[in-house]
């Protein structure tokens, strides 16, 4: 299997890409003229060469990408050694089918994952000697008979939750010499001094192995797409079955101690076993049974295994582990088997035992549960006996059967909250206290850059800055160290699992802050008041004896830059900001849209300080009692008020919410304690005009005749957006009369004007004032 092959080169301008699809899948993007230039068809293998040489895929660019630009997912950036507008060279390469391929990784992944799986999560991907890559299936241009679908639940039953995180590196390849290879089913997969494909496996490889902070619930991801792969190298050859999965041998725990943030819990915990274990007859003499079960909840990622495992270690209490999403990949009667396994083992073991069932909502699902849950229910109420304790974890407790919480199987909740800044800044020290650091380090600062991140996702980043400190090629005793650059840079590369598993959107601010929005200065401050002030300043507010606003309405005409203006926000705050654009939370099947809310406000509390971003919200929340859609909208309504002024609070997130018809919202939604701040962002005026036109126009040459002011003065009628389309439209003017122009005329600016016309509409602006006039 081959790529075109020849001399041609293009030196390009490096991007990071944000793209939750192309995420650790080494893929780069690049416009149509690039393909053409370079003879290359789409998923085609190229050269990157930066300060290192890599491979990757080429993908079509998506949207409107410059010519000059090539987007890169963050491995394939790590790969060539560049960061985000730096120049890379790009070429097509040969793809040579790997007869041997050597891999290395962490610990956990060599001894969990089987070479059988390995080369399954490797093919389709181009790699080269000294490449990271990810496990992440290649499932955006799938080769035929890949099975992505396959790869992830084996993934998942082997590592557990860490698999979508973890990364290993190509030592090495056969035939020798070439630049590209690929993993074909005849390639033998080896990790390096470990095991590989083909040979007989002495020991079997563990299914679940949890450790340190990396404890947590596999994520989901949806499949891509299909598209055209590389060539059919294993067409036809289906996935070979799952291997046999075992009860893992348990590595190192975290000491209690180091559990930041969540010392309580742990503390709640060891009195519990403390008090079951050793001292059971104070509960017999109070005619309590001396048994416990626990359910401990918590965003994925935040520690909850790891904080089982570490208090009964503390407590010398042996643990049993049962891998429910192992279990639930498993067809019904070996899964029930590997049930009954677990907890004939907890039952026969000496001494006091803990039997662990991390992630129980993948056997024990709260909606549409299996039969096999029946099964698992008896079996865990049978292993519940004098000497066993049964504690479960789960993201949440209504993502579980509500029979699991029956008095005599599951009484107890313990919950985890994510970390907050000063936890972050803690965890971090935990972290990195082994770790050689330069001595510009602040770990306060970086974990106030970290809104949402979990202790899985800091171990993540501290990867990723060890990655991008050794590219630095400074490999001496003194130089070797950890940086704030490394650190900071990590962070814009780790995406937080609270994002990594959001269905919903997510608004990346790009850079951009309040200090950029040219004008809008009333606006701009009620914002700050309303939005910021909250999640910056909430001992104000609790010195004040007041609650903060819960929620905010944006309205005005189309165009007028409310997209923008959160975009701003969230880079002004340092927000994780969820995005939800009109309809996309309603469902034809009953429940089903309620239970999209309480998931959507459940990920923004996971990822606090967060913005919920309601866009075109009177397409959600209309006036109930008139719609025709069966009472869906209704409903949805209905949820967002419980979920904006119910029983349970909302803490550091804020709702938001934009449209162009504030007439058309149910009033319920706009009463004190909801979205109850209401702000018009009204068209632009001359001056705001002129700043919108010099922010568009900051990279393109403008010609010395060119006055914009004096065009802001003559652009009645223009909205934000139509300002910005009109210095496209006048670049674009001067590329048809010359494509080597190196600058816009004022002529230009006229004829373009011919072209982009202003879109404000005179009426709708008029019952808008008019709105925002009853309003004050």
């Amino acid at each position: 299997m081959s790529t075109p092959t020849g001399s041609a080169q293009v030196t390009l301008t490096a991007q990071l890409s944000t793209s939750a699809v192309d995420a650790r899948r080494g893929v780069v993007r690049l416009h149509g003229e690039v393909f053409a230039a370079l003879g290359l068809a789409e998923w085609d293998a190229v050269r990157l060469v930066g300060t290192r040489a890599t491979v990757a895929l080429a993908a079509p660019a998506v949207g409107m990408t410059a010519p000059g630009t090539a987007t890169l997912d963050e491995t394939a950036m790590v790969n060539a050694g560049i960061v985000a507008g730096t120049a890379v060279a790009v070429e097509p390469v040969t793809v040579t089918a790997a007869r041997t391929i050597t891999v290395a990784g962490s610990r956990l992944a060599s001894t969990a994952v089987a070479p059988e799986t390995l080369r399954l999560a490797l093919t389709g991907k181009v790699l080269a000697p000294g490449d990271t890559v990810s496990l992440l299936p290649q499932d955006l241009a799938p080769i035929p008979g890949a099975d992505a679908a396959g790869t992830r639940t084996r993934l998942s039953a082997e590592l557990g939750g860490t698999w979508t995180t973890e990364l290993v590196t190509v030592v090495d390849a056969e035939p020798a010499g070439s630049a590209a290879f690929v993993v074909s089913p005849s390639t033998v997969v080896e990790w390096q001094g470990g095991r590989r494909t083909g040979a007989a496996r002495e020991t079997p490889a563990p299914s679940f192995a949890p450790s340190g902070f990396f404890a947590s619930a596999p994520r989901a991801t949806g499949p891509a797409a299909p598209g055209p792969g590389l060539a059919a190298a294993s067409a036809g050859t289906p996935a070979p079955a799952p291997a046999p999965v075992v009860e893992p041998e348990p590595l190192p725990e975290v000491a209690v101690n180091d559990l930041v943030g969540h010392q309580d819990a742990a503390r709640r915990l060891r009195e519990w076993l403390d008090l079951v274990f050793r001292r059971p007859e104070l509960l017999t003499r109070l005619g309590a049974a001396a048994r416990l079960g626990v359910l401990v909840t918590g965003p994925e990622g935040v520690g909850r295994t790891t904080l089982v495992r570490s208090v009964a270690a503390e407590a010398d209490v042996r643990v049993v582990v049962l891998d429910a999403p192992g279990a639930a990949a498993l067809e019904a009667g070996a899964a029930a088997e590997r049930v009954r396994t677990a907890c004939g083992r907890a039952r026969s073991g000496d001494g006091p035992t803990v039997l662990l069932v991390p992630d129980v909502e993948t056997l024990l699902p709260s909606t549409d549960p299996p039969p096999l849950a029946t099964v698992v229910l008896d079996e865990l109420r049978a292993a519940v006996v004098a000497g066993v304790a049964l504690v479960t974890t789960a993201q949440g407790g209504e993502a579980v059967d509500p029979r699991l919480r029956a008095p005599d199987l599951v009484d107890r909740e313990l919950g985890l909250p994510a970390p907050g800044d000063r936890e972050r800044g803690e965890l971090l020290r935990v972290l990195l206290r082994d770790v050689p650091l330069a001595g510009d380090v602040d770990l306060g600062a970086v974990g106030l850059r970290t809104p949402g991140f979990v202790a899985a996702d800091l171990v993540a980043l501290r990867r990723e800055a060890a990655v991008r400190a050794a590219l630095r090629g400074d490999s001496t005793e003194d130089g070797l160290r950890l940086g704030q650059d490394d650190l900071l840079g990590a962070v814009t590369s780790v995406r937080p699992v609270s994002l990594s598993s959001s269905g919903s959107q997510t608004l990346h601010a790009g850079g951009l802050t309040l200090d950029d929005v040219g004008d809008m200065v009333e606006t701009k401050q009620a914002l700050t008041e309303t939005v910021l002030w909250p999640l910056s300043y909430p001992d104000s507010f609790a010195r004040l004896g007041v609650d903060p606003p819960r929620g905010v309405l944006l309205y005005g005409p189309p165009g007028g830059g409310k997209t923008f203006l959160m975009r701003a926000l969230a880079g002004t705050g340092q927000l994780n900001v969820f995005v939800v654009k009109g309809a996309e939370l309603l469902d034809k099947y009953v429940g089903e849209s309620e239970r999209a809310v309480r998931e959507l406000f459940r990920r923004a509390a996971d990822a606090a300080p967060a913005l919920v971003f309601l866009d075109e919200v009177d397409a959600l929340a209309p006036r109930r009692g008139g719609s025709t859609d069966s009472g869906v909208a209704d409903r949805v309504v209905a949820a967002l008020l419980t979920e904006l002024d119910g029983a349970t609070p909302l803490r550091d997130v804020v709702v938001l919410g934009a449209t162009n018809r504030p007439e058309l919202i149910d009033p319920a939604l706009l009463r004190p304690g909801r979205l109850e701040r209401q702000i018009y962002v009204p068209p632009p005026d001359a001056e705001a005009r002129a700043a919108i036109l010099r922010a568009t126009s900051k990279a393109t040459p403008l010609a010395d005749d060119v006055d914009l002011d004096a065009l802001a003065e003559d652009l009645d009628g223009y909205s934000a957006a139509d300002c910005a389309a009109l210095v496209r439209e006048a670049a674009l003017t001067a590329m048809r009369a010359s494509l080597d122009s190196t600058e816009v005329t004022a002529a230009q600016f006229a004829a373009a004007r011919e072209r982009v016309r202003p879109s404000l509409d005179p009426q709708q602006l008029a019952e808008l004032q008019a709105y925002a006039t009853r309003g004050t």
